[in-house]
């Protein structure tokens, strides 16, 4: 069996990988000169990725790419990391808010996907205390107005990140262009044929994954019913000297903001004697550019004492549609645009019907991707014969 994959992201290099595992022999066609998508990474001296990446190590994508050796070198948070943890509550900087913690104790509360996280966190939770939990919620959600969105959706999440025990995450070592080297590597020596510099404008012929944007994968397949919710957010890197006293996060439970000081868990990342800081802060309606980054700015003079001073490296970004999908009420991942289009043809990425937080969704959606295609490949050959 034949299987093409266009997109050479996180959500294409998997698909390849679990197509390739399915016994097929796979093609994948990437546009761009390099491989990875989203989980580009800058070149040294600093390494900064295309947005907050963190892999989750409570969840079944990461059990499936650990068990095939999938995942390169990685850290787990370290405690001197989590201790430097803190919220920007009420124009200050602290300890989380009163209401947040008073919201993770409610581990067995359930929210319902058909109202919005506003109206149903400010009755079961207090307003104040649904504010603080949808703001901080601002690092999966990439949204200026939480509250609007499915209460289950950012609701099942808060309860994801706030998990009693050690933290999940992990911290690929390098950032996640050390994970795209991996991944590419795994696929070639699996027979994956990988063509970059490879635009495709129509769908080649055979059983293919497309492994795009849904924007993307709009245009190629003619299908405009290939549309979600995503985020709008102003996402900015920073290289600064190294101050003692700086925090290691940063929930933002006033505007939804986030940072995080990477080089605490990996100092490779910037140049020795600094610290390469991203900070990200969603758009509102409306809203310009230069407004948006004035808001960001405030987030940064409350967090980070002088670092105007201690700058060394800066870039910005403005990331709308490519933020992960967002459920509005009435709506859950199995409403979103199905993986099995029909005629051969699969989607995956992060905006697809696929459970999961955040990248897991592209994991998830291209695994399964890859199974139906070679699943329905066998059955044909069954048939035929």
């Amino acid at each position: 069996m034949e299987l093409n994959v266009v997109g050479g992201g996180l959500a294409g290099l998997t698909a390849a990988i679990a197509g390739a595992e399915g016994g097929a022999t796979v093609t994948l066609y990437e546009s761009h000169a390099t491989l990875g998508g989203r989980a580009r990474s800058t070149e040294p001296p600093y390494v900064a990725n295309d947005g907050p990446h963190v892999l989750y190590s409570d969840g079944a994508p990461y059990v499936w790419l650990e068990r095939r050796g999938l995942v390169p070198r990685s850290k787990a948070l370290p405690l001197r990391a989590a201790l430097g943890t803190r919220w920007r509550y009420r124009e200050r900087i602290g300890g989380p808010p009163t209401g947040v913690l008073r919201a993770a104790s409610h581990r067995r509360l359930r929210a319902p996907n058909d109202v919005d996280f506003g109206t149903w966190g400010t009755e079961r939770l207090g307003a104040d205390s649904a504010r603080a939990v949808a703001n901080m919620m601002g690092v999966v959600l990439f949204h200026a107005e939480p509250e609007r969105l499915s209460a289950a959706f950012v609701w099942d999440r808060f309860q994801r990140v706030t998990t009693p025990g050690w933290p999940a995450p992990r911290y690929l070592i390098g950032g996640w262009g050390a994970w795209v080297e991996h991944l590419s590597a795994r696929a070639r020596e699996m027979g994956v044929r990988i063509e970059t510099r490879s635009r495709v404008d129509a769908l080649p012929q055979g059983p293919t994954v497309v492994a795009t944007s849904l924007n993307a994968a709009r245009t190629l397949l003619g299908d405009d019913t290939l549309r979600w919710e995503s985020g709008h957010t102003l996402m900015v890197d920073l290289g600064l000297t190294r101050r003692h006293g700086d925090p290691f996060l940063v929930f933002d439970s006033d505007e939804c903001g986030f940072l995080e000081r990477y080089t605490v868990v990996d100092p490779t990342l910037a140049p020795e004697g600094e610290d390469l800081v991203q900070a990200q802060l969603p758009v509102r309606p409306g809203e310009g550019r230069a407004k948006t980054n004035a808001r960001l700015e405030v987030l940064l003079d409350t967090a980070l004492p002088e670092w105007r001073e201690r700058l060394t490296w800066r870039r910005d970004q403005v990331a709308r549609g490519r933020t992960g999908a967002l459920d509005l009420p009435g709506t859950t991942w199995r409403d979103r645009p199905a993986i099995d289009r029909g005629e051969g043809v699969y989607l995956a990425g992060d905006q697809v019907a696929a459970p999961g937080l955040l990248g897991e969704v592209a994991v998830t959606s291209a695994v399964r991707a890859a199974e139906l295609a070679t699943a329905r490949h066998s059955r044909a050959a069954t048939d035929s014969r």
